[in-house]
């Protein structure tokens, strides 16, 4: 999608599509107004998509329902489908955050809401995990990794951080082992390897963790990666 004067839009389009993969890339020039909507409507989407499968969960949690089972029944309409439908902590990084909360905003001023609540989600599932914690009265907790997605290199605004950042204020000792992040932060306390998270915590929180990783930490570990997707 390339907004823009028609052509200065099809000689960017041109550079773009000479380092594509595939042969054919389906392109489409619009307005760069338009061309900026496309994509805040598009990640508000996909937070939309994770936020609702996160609810899901969350409901499936308070009921003692088994969440894959419905997740599973649920996306076998082919209207919805089976993607982007995993539970985590929530939504995160550079792009949904941010996006979401430029158009909610602008969005509530025209009184048109459903993408506002998006972002009340993404907070109150932030919420339940803290909320779970501290019901634990533990006082040492553990991340497998705070990246911002499976084999990132940083971590800045991922939903692990901001579940730690969460934790930490309430006076928490918050270990993690990070094997890709290159981010390192103050308020953290870090580990060279998993054995010593295991080792060094009463529960591990692990957004997304390899099946051969999880019987490492037992009953201590917390992910709602349903699918083990790593």
């Amino acid at each position: 999608v390339v907004g823009g004067e028609l052509e200065k839009a099809t000689q960017f389009a041109k550079l773009l599509i000479e380092g594509a993969e595939k042969e054919v890339i389906q392109t489409l020039f619009i307005g760069s107004s338009e061309a900026e909507a496309v994509k805040l409507f598009a990640n508000n989407y996909l937070a939309m998509r994770v936020a609702f499968f996160n609810e899901l969960d969350s409901y499936a949690l308070g009921h003692n329902l088994d969440t894959k089972s419905i997740i599973d029944g649920v996306c076998l309409d082919e209207r919805i489908g089976g993607g982007y439908n995993n539970p985590s902590f929530g939504y995160g990084g550079y792009c949904l955050p941010k996006d979401t909360n430029a158009l909610g905003s602008q969005l509530a001023n025209d009184n048109l809401n459903l993408l506002e609540a998006v972002s009340i989600s993404n907070t109150g599932r932030l919420k339940l995990f803290v909320d779970y914690v501290l019901s634990k009265k533990v006082q040492r907790v553990g991340f497998y990794g705070t990246e911002m997605k499976t084999n990132s290199l940083n971590s800045r605004s991922s939903s692990a951080l901001e579940l730690a950042k969460a934790l930490a204020q309430h006076d928490l000792t918050v270990h993690v082992y990070e094997p890709t992040s290159r981010d390192r932060f103050e308020f953290l306390n870090y580990v060279d390897d998993k054995e010593s998270l295991e080792a060094s915590c009463e529960l591990v929180f692990a957004n997304r963790i390899s099946n051969a990783d999880r019987a490492l930490f037992g009953d201590k570990l917390i992910t709602r990666d349903i699918y083990g997707v790593g």
